[in-house]
């Protein structure tokens, strides 16, 4: 567990797992009220093929909002200091939801930095309902605090099959969201996504190998449109059957083989 400072004096949180590995590095990339709790147990299962660097971007976590206006430049800007400081890359990305868009950025702007990318639960021509999901998080917290909105977010963030399962503990991982994040910096950091240059924009065949993963019980993203994404890129295209929005948490042993496949693959 450390902090790296960039260079505007913004306090980045990150860890490492298995840098006793002389192996290649993975970066995992979090996503929207997502944390580096997140990706713990899948980057453990890579050792000691692979050793992982794990981090709460701008306004995640532990990682200070900083002074500078949100965007995914600065977030691309940012990765690219931390993995000069941490001293990796090339590297493999691992990113899910924002994390991947993030993820996306770097291999079509810095192909030089990414060996392999997995991106997961990202597409293009979204729904309303998705839109209309995504736009109501700011009313809720600004209403109802980050309790209420972590309590909002865990049924879309999850599919079916997770939430069945898992009922007892649903609060608890509502509670943990809500402990983990701050509602300034998620507030900035939902507010500056809107700005976001959409995926489409980004679209173009990639120079690195990559994989696009969507669950097909994901409400926030259409398979069609993580498909399309995934064909215009020149990347791999994986459905997770019965799976929700976040495809780690709810099939971490699936995920985890897969990704280690992918990057094994020669």
């Amino acid at each position: 567990m450390a902090y790296f400072r960039t260079s505007d004096g913004c306090s980045l949180y990150y860890e490492t797992i298995g840098f006793e590995f002389l192996a290649p590095a993975v970066v995992f990339l979090n996503g929207t009220l997502q944390t580096t709790l997140y990706w713990k147990t899948i980057a453990r299962s890579l050792q000691p093929r692979f050793r992982s660097l794990l981090y709460d971007a701008r306004g995640q976590g532990e990682s200070e909002a900083g002074d500078l206006p949100l965007s995914l430049d600065l977030h691309l800007d940012d990765l690219s200091a931390l993995m000069r400081h941490v001293g990796v890359g090339p590297v493999f990305l691992v990113g899910l939801s924002h994390g991947a868009l993030l993820g996306y950025a770097m291999a079509r702007k810095q192909p030089q930095s990414v060996n392999r990318a997995v991106l997961c639960s990202i597409g293009i021509r979204a729904s309303i309902r998705a839109r209309m999901i995504v736009r109501s998080w700011s009313d809720v917290l600004a209403a109802g605090g980050m309790e209420a909105l972590a309590c909002a977010v865990v049924p879309h963030v999850f599919g079916e099959a997770f939430l069945s399962r898992n009922q007892k503990i649903l609060p608890r991982i509502a509670a943990t969201l809500a402990r983990r994040n701050r509602k300034a910096a998620v507030a900035a950091h939902l507010s500056a996504m809107a700005a976001y240059p959409r995926l489409r924009s980004l679209l173009a065949p990639l120079t690195v190998p990559a994989l696009i993963i969507c669950g097909t019980d994901d409400p926030l993203v259409n398979v069609s449109g993580a498909a399309e994404a995934a064909e215009k890129s020149g990347a791999q295209f994986l459905k997770a059957e019965g799976i929700g929005h976040s495809i780690a948490a709810e099939a971490p042993q699936w995920f985890g083989e897969t990704i280690l496949g992918f990057f094994s693959d020669r």
